[in-house]
C-alpha cells in the first residue's frame, strides 16, 4: 500500500513491500496526483522486498516526467541492498539518486 507524506516542500512517497503486476497500476495511479511542477519527490522503499519490470518502468516514467517536464527533483531512498542490485543492474544508479539502508 502507497502512502503520500507532504512536509516541509517535499513529497515522500512510501511504498508497499511489492510494485509487481498486481499492484503497477495502483502504484502509478497513487502517485500522478503528486507530479506537479517543481516537485521535490522521495521514493521510501523501507518496506520494499522486491520490484518487478513493470514497477521499474513506472519508476523510468516518473522519473523522466519529474526531471524533464516539471524540472523537479526526485531520489529514492532506504533502498535496500537486494533492491539496489536490481536497479543498478537496469541503469538506474547512473540516473537517479539512490540512498541505500
Amino acid at each position: 500500500m502507497t502512502k503520500i507524506i507532504k512536509e516541509n516542500g517535499k513529497t515522500i512517497i512510501q511504498t508497499g513491500e511489492r510494485i509487481d503486476t498486481l499492484n503497477a497500476a495502483q502504484f502509478e495511479r497513487d502517485i500522478e496526483p503528486t507530479l506537479e511542477p517543481g516537485v521535490d519527490l522521495e521514493v521510501d522503499c523501507s518496506q520494499l522486498v522486491y520490484i518487478a519490470s513493470s514497477g521499474l518502468r513506472i519508476i523510468q516514467g516518473v522519473m523522466r516526467t519529474v526531471i524533464r517536464e516539471l524540472g523537479g527533483k526526485i531520489k529514492m531512498t532506504h533502498v535496500s541492498e537486494n533492491i539496489y542490485k536490481i536497479l543498478y543492474m537496469t541503469g538506474f544508479t547512473r540516473h537517479l539518486p539512490i540512498e541505500r539502508d
